[in-house]
Order: C-alpha cells, then sequence, then structure tokens
C-alpha cells in the first residue's frame, strides 16, 4: 500500500511508520529542509484550455487561459497538486520550517518532526516547546506546536499547541483561552489571507503562555473520579451520535461506532498504554487518553499515514477535541 508520507525527517524516536531520514538534534533549517523533502516551491500557471476549430478538424484550435484559476504545481518534479483560485494565497514548505527559526534559536524549541503528505499537497513542521508536567504517578506530558498547511484548499494554515502524553505517545490539542480559530486553540489563516508568522505567534503568544493553565484542568482531571455509568455515558456521547429516535424520543445511535466503542472502552479499562498509572486508572483523564490513544493508534484507517492525517487534520482531530470538551465539563 503506497503512504500518505511523501518524505519526512525526525530527530529523536523512530516515527509510527518507520519512514523518513534520521537527523542529529537540533540540526538547522536548511538541513531539515532538504531531509524533509521541503526544498521545492510552488510554483503558479494560469489554466490553459484548447479551444478547437472544427473547420480545421480535431485537436486543431487556439490555446486560451481561464485567469480566474490557476494551477500550482511543484517546482522540482513538475507535477501538479490542484486548481485554485486566482486570489489563492500560498504558503511555501520553506515558509513552514522557517516559522520556527527563531523558535528554536532563541527560544528553545527544538524540531523533532517535518515532512510532506499526499506528494506534496500537505506539509507540516512540529517542535517541542521544552514544556513539561508531570502528573501523578508520573504520567508525563510534554509540550508541542505545530504548523500545518495545504495547497489544495483542504487545510489553512494552522498552528496548534499540541500535548503529547509520552508514556503512550497520545496527542492533543491545548484550548488555549481566548485564541482566534476555534474552541481547539488553533490558529487557522485561510488561504484567502497572507499568512504573516509574527501575527500568529503573537496570537498564540509564542505558544507556551497557556500551558500551565491547561495542565492545571488536566490535573484536575485526574483528580476526579468517574463510576461506571458516568464512563459509558463518556463513551456514547463521545463516540456515537446523539438524534432523535422513530418514536420521538432522544437517544444514542451508530451501530458502526460499536467496535470503537468496546475498544476505547477496554483501554480505559486497563488495556490502554498508562492506564494503570495512577493519574489514569479511574478517572476523567482516563477517559480522555482512552480516546486519545484509539484515535492515534487504534482507530480504523487504510493506513498509518491516514491515520495521522485524520488525528492531526480530520475527523480524528475532531474526536479527540469532543473528548476533551466532554471530560472537562466533569470537572467545571
Amino acid at each position: 500500500m503506497s503512504h500518505l508520507v511523501e518524505t519526512m525527517a525526525y530527530a529523536g524516536q523512530t516515527p509510527w511508520h518507520g519512514l523518513g531520514h534520521k537527523l542529529a538534534r537540533r540540526q538547522p533549517i536548511d538541513v531539515w529542509a532538504q531531509k524533509a523533502g521541503m526544498d521545492w516551491t510552488i510554483e503558479s500557471t494560469p489554466v490553459r484550455y484548447m479551444a478547437e476549430d472544427k473547420s480545421l478538424g480535431l485537436g486543431y484550435g487556439e490555446a486560451l487561459e481561464f485567469p480566474d484559476q490557476r494551477v500550482l504545481y511543484r517546482s522540482d518534479t513538475k507535477a501538479p497538486l490542484s486548481v485554485v483560485g486566482s486570489r489563492y494565497k500560498v504558503v511555501q514548505p520553506r515558509e513552514v520550517l522557517e516559522f520556527y527559526r527563531d523558535l528554536t534559536e532563541v527560544s528553545g524549541f527544538e524540531l523533532e518532526t517535518a515532512g510532506v503528505l499526499r506528494a506534496g499537497r500537505k506539509f507540516w513542521a512540529l517542535a517541542r516547546t521544552g514544556k513539561e508536567t508531570a502528573l501523578k504517578g508520573n504520567d508525563v506530558v510534554k509540550g508541542y506546536l505545530l504548523l500545518a498547511t495545504s495547497c489544495d484548499g483542504t487545510l489553512a494554515t494552522t498552528a496548534t499547541p499540541t500535548t503529547v502524553r509520552v508514556v503512550c505517545n497520545n496527542t492533543l490539542s491545548i484550548a488555549l483561552a481566548g485564541a482566534a480559530g476555534n474552541a481547539s486553540g488553533a490558529i487557522r489563516v485561510p488561504h484567502s489571507r497572507s499568512f504573516n508568522p509574527d501575527e500568529v505567534k503573537r496570537q498564540l503568544g509564542i505558544a507556551v503562555t497557556q500551558w500551565d493553565g491547561f495542565m492545571y484542568r488536566m490535573k484536575m482531571l485526574t483528580e476526579r473520579k468517574v463510576k461506571t455509568h458516568e464512563a459509558m455515558d463518556f463513551f456514547l456521547k463521545v463516540l456515537c451520535t446523539n438524534e432523535g429516535n422513530s418514536n420521538g424520543t432522544r437517544g444514542y445511535t451508530g451501530l458502526t461506532n460499536e467496535r470503537a466503542l468496546k475498544k476505547a472502552q477496554s483501554l480505559y479499562e486497563g488495556a490502554g498504554r498508562g492506564a494503570e498509572l495512577q493519574a489514569a486508572k479511574g478517572t476523567a483523564w482516563g477517559l480522555l487518553s482512552s480516546i486519545t490513544e484509539f484515535v492515534d493508534h487504534e482507530r480504523r484507517a487504510r493506513s498509518q499515514d491516514n491515520r495521522l492525517d485524520s488525528a492531526w487534520f480530520g475527523q480524528g482531530a475532531a474526536i479527540k477535541q469532543k473528548a476533551l470538551e466532554q471530560a472537562l465539563s466533569m470537572v467545571e
């Protein structure tokens, strides 16, 4: 099966799919660009079409342009990437890496992964912020900043403060108080606007000022003991659809989620990595962690690449956000 990951570089542990170029820590941006396959540019040309002249025969005619549309293509392979409107603002692969230059050189951030998905249609970089918190029982959570974008309109340029639970490598977006964007705390710049890295960093507060507040709420989750019926209610609300039944009553539907429900429950009840740690066993933090582990590592997907794409940018990310909101509702 082909991989969504076109190219990738990483520092530290080998990633989930075993692909990519391993780098020594703290390599310069130029090295990351080369090894992560991000040392090319997105070029643009007008959409052209052949207006056939039937009097001259099939295949003859005038080449015309459609000025309101452009074809984006890779400078290295000339492979087409997408067709976009004339006002579409392109963000280059190198810009994603350059976003971290001052953060890595001055602010103590450290790049850990960067790469290209879907033949160049999406690309990302992930850096460790240096923030770290140990919950009860030495359940360690580290802070990261993910920056990703696309050139086919499927993803705005998105900066997401992210936590990684070390024991199971689960990821969870930090909910930033007052952040522009949506409830997940991500800062999104649509491709109708130019990407201004300084403005994004200002909105993020350099991604770490909200860390203490967020981790305080995670510690509250570790203190919230959960009863059996509360756990079931949590999983139903996160993984199943709440809608009207045929008899006019409200209820949970979605038999297609039965496998997901059972798997997430088993992770919570002891099968999950770190499920037996003091912070997670029988707590709201354990409920949340079972969902993040399910989405990142267990949820059905055509490939590990598809699972990552979903966990960071798609339906998987939405499920984790829903789980976070549901868990926090138990302590607020």
